[in-house]
């Protein structure tokens, strides 16, 4: 005879909702946002349906439909003109910059929607690459104090917690001093604590225009800073030094293929941990419901439901609007 019977907790939706270990929220959401110069412009991101490059107003229009669903945070990058890009990224803190315009231009219309500025160099770089290169090689020291000085921009410009996601080591400690020093002791660091190198960011790399060039004077990928995929205790490696270094929110990037580094970090620290869902992820979803292999919706919340169960805490993701919707539902 069968005592412990474990269907008896499924027998229904109101008796699997009693026992549901975790959920799915709008609040878990971030939503990246590409921007691009002009006016009243949008321009479709073909590898990433649903997904559009925006000038600054249109930029502002979107945010505020996001916050009417309760997509309370984005996560900002620029489609940066070419004339503008050099290898020291000094665009990149431009008072009157596109990033710094657009936090601007949102703050003023939606002064609660929480903006986490992306902090890189690669979008300014015209070799394509996170950092300053010398002599063929991506230079730590300097481009952390290009970051530095990229922070601060943005922290003067409105944001609310700045995103580095460089892999340069001893980033987060230049950031935090250079924002104490500059008074700006309530923005937060949210780190990309472990990121990898990944086949899985091809599609946000061509709405951007940021992949490393074909120069056989500089590195082609950018392995020498991003993490190894065969590696998962140097995650753990990593994240301990961020945290040590003053970081508020640790993210983990890629997302789907990488729960294992979510759930491993998880037990070790206390902090906020973000996953990214990232652009090739999403591109996959979006291949597949469109060929009819997987019911969209349905994919869509079960994928995002995977990063909570996996301990994150919060989801950035192309699909926060979309997800947003169903579950509004």
């Amino acid at each position: 005879m069968i005592y412990s019977r474990n269907r008896r907790l499924r027998v229904n939706e109101s008796m699997r909702g009693l026992v549901r270990e975790c959920s799915l929220s709008v609040n878990d959401f971030v939503m990246p946002i590409f921007v691009m110069e002009g006016e009243n412009k949008e321009e479709a991101i073909a590898s990433m349906p649903g997904i559009f490059r925006r000038s600054i107003d249109l930029t502002v229009k979107e945010c505020k439909e996001l916050f009417s669903l309760g997509v309370k945070a984005v996560n900002l990058y620029m489609k940066v003109s070419d004339h503008l890009k050099d290898n020291t990224g000094k665009e990149a803190w431009n008072k009157d910059g596109l990033m710094q315009n657009t936090i601007k231009a949102i703050k003023d219309a939606i002064p609660e929607m929480i903006i986490m500025p992306d902090v890189a160099l690669d979008p300014y770089s015209i070799y394509g690459h996170d950092g300053i290169i010398e002599n063929g090689k991506i230079i730590n020291d300097a481009t952390n104090d290009a970051l530095a000085k990229m922070a601060v921009s943005h922290a003067e410009a409105g944001a609310d917690i700045v995103a580095p996601s460089d892999m340069m080591d001893g980033r987060v400690s230049t950031i935090r001093e250079a924002l104490e020093e500059s008074g700006f002791h309530d923005v937060g660091i949210l780190s990309y604590a472990a990121k990898y190198a990944s086949s899985f960011y091809g599609p946000f790399r061509s709405a951007l225009d940021s992949a490393p060039k074909d120069d056989m004077e500089i590195p082609k990928d950018k392995k020498t800073y991003q993490m190894d995929f065969h590696n998962s205790r140097e995650a753990l490696n990593e994240v301990f030094k961020d945290v040590e270094e003053g970081a508020d929110i640790i993210m983990i990037k890629p997302g789907l293929p990488y729960l294992d580094i979510v759930a491993k970090v998880r037990e070790v620290i206390d902090l906020p941990i973000a996953v990214y869902n990232v652009s090739g992820e999403y591109a996959m979803l979006k291949a597949a419901a469109q060929n009819g292999w997987l019911d969209n919706d349905k994919a869509i919340i079960e994928s995002l439901t995977c990063f909570k169960r996996a301990g994150a805490d919060m989801i950035f993701t192309y699909a926060a609007k979309e997800a947003a919707i169903l579950l509004n539902r």
